[in-house]
């Protein structure tokens, strides 16, 4: 198995451009299938994630290929509404199909999604929206199906904002005949690019950022080029790296505005944060401070996917911090690998008491999902010693060769690949 190996204690410093967002891309890769013909994303990141899903739409009859961080994808084969086992158990976010499959081919057949092991999250709120729309659903032990000869519009309330549920439903209804509406329907920027990504297909869809989405259904959607919207949990990321590194980091194409409740925090941190246009510069000169506490909720609230990553921030802190999880109850995994480290970690139910010591030093870890590697990598940047990181399979479903990133910011970091044995 590949590890990553840090040498830490060497502040990062230098330019960098954020890569494409992994959380827009997966949806919009499973949109373009309903329209047909060849279709062009841009800015996609080379992400195992996003090659199970080019596997997928292989699977379902597409032509397939990342080429850069271009993906292009032709639509006129798709024929297969039966998603193999073996890809949808990789990754959770294989469940994008089935809005778009029933708007294709009126059928799908899929498995429950794999991914992390970071707690539970049902795909009730999926099944219940597109049921409102008119499909059937059948589940046969962890086999669904559902089916639709026609998908109507309708009024769908969602008990809880979920980013994936409410992403299904928009594309599902996108061509449903006559009017749905989402309410309490996710805020997240990626569904703002999932929408603008249909509507660049022709549908008609309105409130995307709001609690409150319309979409009006269109008879069929067609081809277009887009371009995804930056990675703001790896510019998050990133930032925080700069931060517990005291280093000096100018991040690039990046959107602040998708950022604000990171800034706010780090800036609380007393980290220097400067913005210019889609330009931001993070520099952190001395120890960062406590943070009294940091509540993870849905957008634009402090996000669950930065949660692991500026607790190794709050272990370097002059201070005591609290870190409430609200998003899923499985994401403190992170934490015993973090106090093999030396960081000062409680955990209470879902809130983490973190209080700051002088240093973490450097050890063998193991990355127990997408984020918590992210963490330990951050941890190995700021540790004395050097730290190795296995399971980092988990990393690279969300870093573009997170290695690479750091390195040309000036880490000490590398990937080792074991020699095969006789």
């Amino acid at each position: 198995m590949e590890k990553l190996v840090i040498e830490g204690g060497k502040p990062l410093s230098g330019a960098i451009r954020i890569h494409g967002a992994k959380n827009a891309a997966l949806p919009i890769l499973a949109a373009s299938i309903m329209a047909e013909g060849t279709i062009t994303i841009e800015n996609v990141p080379d992400l195992s994630d996003i090659h199970v899903m080019l596997g997928i739409l292989r699977a379902l009859g597409c032509r397939a290929e990342l080429v850069g961080d271009n993906v292009t994808v032709s639509t006129n084969a798709v024929h297969q509404f039966h998603i193999p086992e073996s890809l949808m158990s990789q990754m959770r976010s294989s469940i994008f199909l089935m809005g778009p499959l029933l708007s294709r081919l009126g059928r799908v057949e899929l498995y429950q999604p794999g991914g992390c092991a970071i707690g539970e999250r049902k795909i009730d709120l999926h099944l219940q929206g597109l049921a409102a729309l008119g499909a059937h659903i059948e589940e046969n032990g962890s086999q669904i199906v559902c089916t639709a000869n026609e998908l109507h519009g309708a009024e769908i309330v969602l008990d809880y904002p979920s980013v994936g549920a409410t992403e299904n439903i928009m594309m599902a209804a996108a061509t449903a005949r006559g009017m749905t509406t989402i309410t309490n329907a996710a805020r997240e920027p990626e569904i703002q690019d999932l929408q603008n990504f249909l509507n660049a297909m022709g549908a008609r869809i309105i409130g995307a950022g709001t609690d409150t989405i319309t979409i009006e259904g269109v008879a069929e959607l067609i081809p277009c080029t887009y371009r995804i919207i930056p990675d703001r949990i790896v510019a998050g990321t990133l930032m925080i790296a700069a931060a517990v590194t005291r280093g000096n980091v100018t991040l690039e194409k990046v959107c602040p505005a998708h950022l604000t409740s990171a800034i706010h925090v780090l800036k609380r941190a007393g980290v220097q944060i400067t913005i210019n246009g889609d330009i931001m510069n993070v520099c952190a000169l001395s120890r960062p401070k406590s943070v009294e506490r940091i509540v993870t909720s849905p957008y634009p609230s402090f996000p669950t996917d930065l949660q692991s990553q500026i607790m190794v921030l709050l272990s370097l802190a002059d201070g005591v911090s609290i870190v409430k999880e609200t998003v899923f109850e499985g994401r403190f995994k992170h934490v015993d690998e973090l106090s093999r480290m030396g960081a000062d970690i409680r955990v209470d139910l879902n809130s983490a008491y973190i209080r700051g010591v002088p240093r973490l030093y450097g050890a063998t870890v193991e990355a127990t999902d997408l984020r918590a590697g992210a963490a330990l990598v951050i941890a190995g940047l700021a540790a004395q010693g050097s730290t190795v990181i296995e399971q980092i399979h988990h990393i690279d479903r969300g870093y573009d060769r997170i290695e690479l990133m750091l390195a040309s910011l000036g880490a000490g970091i590398h990937r080792t690949t074991p020699v095969p044995t006789e």
